[in-house]
């Protein structure tokens, strides 16, 4: 491709930019008419896909330019600004962000593969040799995708702990290449069994859906604004063809002798019913709808809406049941949501690539890597036998100054108190975290124990904690529900200061993090601890880190927002 610019016929401050062939030599004359009516582009950035076109950029310079005159960075900006006469205003550019070390280049193809396995974990255009991985803005989420990406590219098994002990390339290179690592059994399609189990995480919310009858207390709700020109047609074809790419959101939950099973249905009418309401009854009509009671044994775990609030104004509506999405699955959803109305708008069908595996390969995998509890050596053996010693002689529940005794029976009538931290304080909170080896969840994790255990909690405080479960790379792009809760205890005894108790919570957290395969429910069914109606086992702090990407919506001809 070439792109020969020139000043604009039409305007004195315009210029049009024609894109031809790269193997067409003649010179242009005559070829070009500008439309009446077109905007002059100025918009060369496009937010959601600026660091795929840095990296294709500077991908092809490097194969055009010796290095020496490779750019140092390459600084996306969402306009150019232009002076009151038309020209480029260079002032007011911004200054080029320069995240990389100025170290030593890679010494061998190990050390190479890990920094690019660093910079795409980390959205950088590169990664130095010795930059640390939480310097760049990592944290244990994503250094749990980063032990996938290296189990799947170079075969080894890396661990947390490993990362944060040795969190740069050259570090990291030096343990991988002196251990032997166990590595994980792949996840790929399987042949499936005529009854086809639930994952652990989905029989306990089976379980309480049957227990607690038709109700919306795990409905996961999805409001967008949509503004513009809305092809409803295309939209609603478009859910039909996610809810048909994923396996999980036409799937329901039947019993073969009490014992429930995944039933994928091989083709579903997904409805988009299109309801008008006056702007003052909108958000009450929303709140009727995320209440929508799902009947898992008879249909699916997706429902829509669209709301028309006005000329040009529309809310999406999506209530998903959690059984069947997890909060890391709103950005797949959202993609292929988008990505599939663009094709239905303009005739065609989808054009996303397959995706490599099922939520039902996944649920077969899980079974087969955890292993019999029987063996010892198997992943279920260890792990448990770890948490029976860690949990050993856990509190019952933690207990707190409440002015009202806790309900028999949880009523599920909560509230939300939001609260704000200013970014100095999220800078120092990030410093203190950088410097004591630990991520910023482990300085809120032990400051949470330190509040609890002043307000009358005691020493030991068990605090729950969500994890994605997404541990391998095959599961990225996947709508399902994979996140798995773990325990941590914190142990306040002896009136440690604050850099101490942050150790030990970090220690005891990299070790959690190790033994996270082990679902929660099977934990809780085998370590057996009192049970209640009125609080969960083992922990009754929850402490959810929410860290997950931004989710970005893009639709032609519609500007969307979130709704609150």
């Amino acid at each position: 491709m070439r792109a020969v610019p020139t000043w604009s016929s039409n305007r004195w401050n315009t210029y049009d930019v024609v894109l031809i062939d790269a193997a067409e030599a003649e010179p242009l004359a005559d070829v070009y008419r500008p439309a009446d009516g077109v905007e002059p582009a100025n918009v060369p950035a496009v937010a959601r896909t600026a660091g795929e076109l840095v990296s294709e950029l500077r991908s092809t310079v490097q194969g055009l330019l010796p290095d020496y005159m490779v750019p140092a960075t390459i600084t996306p900006i969402e306009r150019i600004p232009v002076t009151p006469n038309g020209k480029i205003d260079r002032r007011a550019l911004p200054d080029p962000e320069v995240v990389l070390s100025r170290g030593r280049r890679p010494r061998s193809p190990l050390e190479q593969i890990l920094c690019e396995l660093y910079a795409d974990i980390l959205g950088l255009e590169r990664v130095g040799v010795d930059d640390s991985f939480f310097d760049l803005g990592g944290h244990s989420l994503l250094a749990t995708r980063l032990t996938s990406r290296i189990r799947s590219v170079l075969g080894v098994e890396a661990l947390l702990q490993q990362i944060f002990a040795a969190p740069s390339p050259a570090e990291l290179a030096v343990v991988l290449g002196e251990q032997q690592g166990r590595v994980q059994r792949a996840l790929e399609p399987v042949v499936r069994p005529a009854v086809l189990p639930l994952s652990f995480a989905q029989q306990r919310l089976w379980f309480l859906h049957k227990l607690e009858g038709l109700s919306a207390t795990y409905n996961s709700p999805l409001a967008l604004r949509l503004s513009g020109s809305l092809d409803v047609g295309a939209l609603r074809a478009a859910l039909g063809d996610v809810v048909g790419r994923h396996e999980a959101l036409r799937t329901v939950f039947a019993e073969v002798d009490g014992v429930p099973c995944q039933k994928i249905l091989d083709a579903v009418d997904v409805g988009l019913p299109v309801v008008e309401v006056p702007a003052g009854e909108l958000s009450g009509a929303l709140r009727q709808a995320a209440r929508y009671e799902f009947d898992l044994a008879r249909e699916i775990p997706v429902r829509a809406w669209l709301f028309v609030a006005g000329p040009g104004e529309w809310v999406l509506m999506l209530v998903l049941h959690h059984i069947a999405a997890d909060g890391a699955s709103l950005g797949p959803l959202a993609r292929d949501l988008a990505a599939a109305y663009a094709d239905r708008r303009v005739g065609r069908g989808p054009s996303w690539s397959p995706l490599p595996v099922q939520y039902a390969d996944y649920t077969l995998w899980q079974r087969r890597l955890l292993g019999e509890e029987a063996d010892p050596g198997s992943v279920v053996g260890r792990q448990l036998a770890y948490w029976r010693g860690q949990l050993a002689g856990l509190p019952e529940q933690v207990t707190l100054p409440a002015d009202r005794p806790r309900p028999q029976t949880a009523s599920y009538a909560g509230d939300v108190i939001m609260l704000r931290l200013d970014a100095g304080l999220h800078a120092d909170l990030l410093r203190l975290a950088r410097a004591s080896g630990a991520t910023l969840f482990m300085v809120l994790q032990a400051a949470l124990a330190a509040v609890l255990t002043r307000l009358g909690a005691g020493e030991d405080v068990p605090v729950g904690s969500p994890v994605a479960g997404r541990s391998d790379e095959a599961l990225d792009d996947l709508v399902g529900f994979f996140v798995n809760t773990v325990v941590l205890r914190a142990d306040t005894s002896g009136n440690p200061g604050f850099g101490e108790l942050l150790e030990r919570v970090r220690d005891t957290s990299l070790e959690a993090y190790a033994h996270q395969d082990v679902p929660f429910e099977f934990l809780v069914e085998k370590l057996n601890p009192h049970r209640s109606t009125a609080h969960n086992p083992l922990f009754q702090v929850l402490l959810a880190f929410q860290n997950n990407p931004d989710t970005t919506f893009t639709y032609p001809a519609c500007a969307p927002s979130r709704r609150g």
